[in-house]
Order: structure tokens, then sequence, then C-alpha cells
């Protein structure tokens, strides 16, 4: 029995149902169970896996209003406005970047009035020197995943 790979092959099954029991997990990777707990386990102890989660679509749920903001920062407030964002309870993803702005952030809203609330009070912030925000017409992928490659056996 080669556990070559194993831990890729693990997070792909994962990617695939995250809900897979051990057992499942184990009789698809044809590995006992212990192996694929203690695999499961490492992964999980080197933040590998940091969670278990349901993918949502927002959408269904009447957030179909997905909003970019592109900022620029004062340098050292950068922390406190990333930290201002991430804890805002619609903005899903939010990136320091490189390039002609300093922070990406993207939020979900219900409405386009609701957005436009939410963007006016985070531009309050006297250390947004400038912004840019695009509101999206079509996701073509979204919350995408990839599985890992695997090597040859």
């Amino acid at each position: 029995m080669t556990y070559e790979n194993l831990d890729a092959k693990l997070v792909n099954s994962l990617l695939g149902n995250g809900r897979a029991s051990l057992r499942s997990l184990g009789d698809e990777l044809d590995v006992s169970v212990t192996t694929v707990s203690n695999h499961l386990r490492d992964l999980e102890d080197e933040a590998v896996i940091r969670g278990y989660s349901p993918v949502v679509d927002y959408d269904q749920l009447g957030f179909d209003v997905t909003a970019i903001l592109q900022l620029k920062v004062e340098g050292s407030a950068l922390p406190d406005v990333t930290e201002k964002l991430r804890e805002q309870k619609q903005m899903i993803s939010v990136y320091e970047v490189t390039g002609d702005y300093d922070v990406i952030a993207i939020g979900k809203f219900t409405d386009t009035d609701g957005m436009n609330d939410q963007i006016k009070e985070i531009l309050t912030d006297a250390d947004i020197r400038e912004s840019n925000t695009s509101v999206v017409l079509n996701a073509v992928v979204e919350n995408k995943q990839f599985e890992l490659d695997l090597t040859e056996e």
C-alpha cells in the first residue's frame, strides 16, 4: 500500500464532498479509517484544511449585487483599514494588493441602495485617499476551488 499523494488525494476527495465520512474516504482512497483520520488530523493541525463549511449561493438568498472596491490608503493606516473591512458583515474578501490600489474588497449586497450606504460609510474613513467601485454584471465563476495535481506513482 502506497501513501504517495495520499494527502493530495484526501484534499481532492474532500473538495468533492466535504461531508464524507472517514470510512467512505478510506474506501475511496483504499486506506484504513485510522490512516485517513491521522492524515486528516495532520492536515488540520498544519492549517492546510482550516475548516468545513457549506458553499453558500448568496444570490439565492437575495444578495445578488456584488461590488468590488479598490482603495488607496495612507500607508501606515493599511492594517486599520483592512481590519475595518474584514469586520464589515457583507465583505466576503479583503486583499492587500500591489499596483495602483492598496486594497481590493469584495462585498455582497441585497440591493444597490444597501451597497451605496455601506460604501459611503466605508469611505468616511479619512485614511482612504481614493476609491473606485465596480458592480459585477455577471459572475462567470465564483468561490472556485481546484483539485491538487498528483505526482506520478
